[in-house]
């Protein structure tokens, strides 16, 4: 997505010469939900002078009731207008870092600790961290009440065209919408499950990277309903069939370019992207949670569905956690494909950038790649490689997260907390439900 630079005189000119009339503040709690604050364009002055207020209670993963009052400071960079239409007028937003009552940086915002965490990659001596995602989705019909069901507007499968692929016009105008909004997308094509969809878009540095998966998702979402579908990132709605993932594709520059590559090499990999690498080999389970959030989450964590399981990396195959494309020079990339699109994109990217880093700090190799089909090694294979398992379950990947210092010190004492509470909370509820599954089973045979 374009970046432009605005100030607040341009913003008030645009807003007027584009007769907005609605100014939505948007920002992201704990568990990555898009939340927002709506205000009439009349309000702009007092939005531009940092002092749209929030109540902070009511967000979760934010403060208590006595400590509510939160201000709003909104990145200007971020200033959009809505390509679709509104009976009440043009709606326009802007994203926002959450602030206390004293003016100070909230270190319970998410966007705000990647900033941190951004900051010291700087003093590491590196520029950017460029990422780019590749979020997937399933595309569902809503019933005459206007309700999602399960039921899938398609049988496509993995490049369909129409008439398989019903969802192409969906996808279609999600494209046109997001390019309105200067997205550059690079790919857009029907998944390996029916229904399922991927729209990549141009990789951009860590801060803009969230905040364009953000706006991805919210346009992804408005325009599905326009067509009678509704767009879910849940990673697994369907059992039986592939899940959405969300892969990561990541790369370092400093002022000279782009770390990962080294023209003199054998295979032009660099030393610092193999200590990246290790990196986040030896996080990878502290940082499960993070990048897989929920239950659900785990159902698709499974050998089988293209999914990572295992603990290795490869330039050559699609079964380890992490993939190194063919792409070199500026291209040079790694991708982490285990994060689902569940994931609270700041928090994913900051930990994953703090991992990153402190492989660089330790200069470590990573263990020897994996160019088989892990999914065929038995386990004393896997272990003899050095190959382990990921998480299996949201509440193992609590546990690991618990014992990962540095992936806790990526989110700070606050986030942590308040993360570990949430997920603790979703796995005791999800444990005392009794499911179908449950009931099919065991009903008739005790």
């Amino acid at each position: 997505m374009a970046t432009t630079k605005y100030t607040a005189a341009d913003i008030r000119k645009i807003a007027q010469e584009e007769d907005v009339a609605f100014l939505r503040l948007m920002f992201t709690d704990i568990n990555g939900i898009i939340k927002n604050v709506e205000l009439p364009i009349d309000q702009l002055d007092k939005v531009l002078a940092n002092k749209a207020t929030l109540d902070g209670s009511s967000i979760d993963g934010f403060v208590r009731i006595e400590e509510s009052d939160m201000l709003l400071y909104p990145d200007l960079n971020t200033w959009l207008i809505f390509p679709w239409s509104s009976e009440h007028g043009k709606v326009a937003r802007l994203i926002c870092d959450i602030h206390t009552s004293e003016g100070e940086e909230f270190t319970g915002d998410p966007r705000n600790n990647l900033r941190r965490i951004v900051e010291k990659m700087h003093q590491a001596g590196f520029s950017a961290f460029n990422i780019g995602p590749e979020p997937e989705f399933f595309l569902f019909k809503l019933d005459e009440k206007g309700q999602p069901t399960l039921n899938l507007n398609d049988n496509g499968g993995y490049f369909d065209l129409e008439p398989v692929d019903l969802g192409e016009n969906c996808r279609r105008d999600i494209v046109l919408e997001l390019e309105k909004m200067g997205f550059e997308v690079e790919a857009s094509h029907h998944e390996v499950a029916p229904g399922q969809h991927e729209i990549d878009f141009k990789y951009a540095d860590a801060i803009e990277a969230a905040d364009n998966i953000q706006t991805f998702k919210l346009v992804v979402r408005t325009v599905a309903r326009k067509h009678g579908l509704h767009a879910t990132f849940m990673p697994k709605p369907l059992e039986g069939i592939n899940g959405s993932g969300m892969h990561i594709n990541m790369s370092l520059f400093n002022e000279n370019g782009n770390v990962f590559y080294d023209e003199h090499s054998k295979n032009q990999l660099s030393q610092t992207m193999m200590y990246f690498l290790n990196g986040l080999m030896q996080h990878a389970r502290g940082l499960t949670a993070i990048n897989n959030p929920t239950v659900n989450s785990y159902k698709r964590l499974v050998p089988g569905f293209e999914a990572p399981v295992y603990i290795a990396w490869s330039g050559k195959n699609r079964s380890p956690l992490i993939r190194i494309p063919m792409a070199r020079k500026t291209g040079t990339r790694l991708e982490m494909r285990s994060v689902d699109p569940t994931a609270n994109p700041y928090l994913a990217i900051a930990s994953i950038l703090a991992c990153g880093l402190q492989g660089i700090k330790e200069q470590k190799d990573p263990v020897a790649p994996v160019n088989r089909n892990i999914y065929t090694m038995t386990e004393e294979e896997r272990h003899a490689n050095g190959i382990y398992d990921l998480p299996s379950t949201l509440h193992n990947a609590v546990k690991a997260l618990k014992e990962d210092p540095v992936v806790i010190s990526s989110m700070g004492e606050h986030l942590y907390k308040s993360f570990v509470d949430s997920r603790e909370l979703e796995w005791s509820a999800y444990r005392q439900t009794v499911s179908k599954w449950e009931c099919d089973q065991y009903l008739k045979r005790f």
